[in-house]
């Protein structure tokens, strides 16, 4: 049995944005350690982060007005808007998905968690 794993393109840039943010927050929050480790190699954060930053509205922009709202809107409560169904089971709010979600093509449309809202997308 084959998996199909393409996703919806404006899924992939979901993902794609929330990996982006999530290396400008790490980035924002460094630890005093890491901030060591970060300058001996000789990175400056704030530049790091403004580059983060221009592309993170780079792909915003590229997004369709009625998915970017919606993850914005998601986005005000979690960190994680993009989440994995595993076996049926949403893993931002680690409720059941309906059964109609995880069928032929299911990642081929733009979904979410009815329970969190979440975006997601399906893995068997």
């Amino acid at each position: 049995m084959t998996t199909d794993t393409r996703l919806h393109p404006q899924l992939e840039i979901l993902l794609q944005l929330q990996d982006l943010q999530s290396q400008r927050r790490e980035l924002l929050e460094a630890e005093p350690a890491r901030r060591v480790e970060v300058e001996e190699f000789h990175i400056d954060i704030d530049a790091a982060v403004a580059q983060l930053e221009v592309k993170i509205a780079e792909v915003r922009d590229s997004l369709a007005p009625n998915v970017r709202s919606r993850y914005d809107r998601v986005a005000g409560g979690h960190q994680r808007v993009v989440v994995p169904v595993i076996g049926g089971t949403c893993y931002g709010c680690f409720t059941m998905i309906a059964t109609a979600a995880t069928g032929a093509h299911r990642n081929d449309v733009i979904q979410s968690c009815e329970n969190c809202g979440r975006f997601v997308y399906i893995i068997d």
